[in-house]
């Protein structure tokens, strides 16, 4: 089990665990979710979800994390604004795996080795359940978008181009 998976049983939240095998030349990890999950679930990448770390103001030491559709890109003046801040820069990949104790392309947006500010784009409130990672790649946990906001202490705000 993933620190992800242990969270969401210690807090009871109802969740559904789906993997598949992931193909270690692929790169582009969400594309690969929505296009390995098993067709019956009839999942689109509008319900795929990545989460990226950020950093605030050009600092290294002050971080965030924001959760958006796989299709997505991320607005930087948005989630800037969101933050309280004047700017936004994705963070060194290898300062993520680092503060969050996940690899790239595995990183779940729960179960981090320290909670950051969140925010989880807008989009998510028109579906029932979303996926997210697992915390490890080929892991993919389908959950209700409002006990995600809930357990991150999230903030859902429009944070897309």
């Amino acid at each position: 089990m993933t620190p992800a998976i242990n969270l969401l049983k210690k807090l009871n939240i109802k969740f559904n665990i789906h993997q598949y095998k992931h193909d270690p030349n692929q790169i582009h990890y969400g594309q690969e979710a929505v296009d390995k999950l098993d067709p019956s679930l009839n999942v689109t990448a509008a319900q795929v979800f990545k989460t990226l770390v950020v950093s605030l103001n050009g600092n290294p030491k002050t971080l965030a994390v924001c959760v958006l559709p796989v299709d997505g890109h991320l607005d930087l003046k948005k989630a800037a604004k969101a933050l309280n801040c004047k700017k936004v820069d994705l963070a060194d990949p290898n300062l993520a795996q680092k503060v969050t104790g996940y690899l790239v392309g595995g990183i779940s947006p729960l179960g981090q080795k320290q909670h950051f500010p969140t925010l989880i784009d807008l989009s998510a409130n028109q579906l029932t359940t979303m996926f997210i990672s697992g915390g490890r790649r080929g892991l993919e946990i389908e959950i209700a978008p409002q006990d995600l906001a809930d357990i991150l202490k999230a903030t859902l705000t429009e944070i897309t181009t």
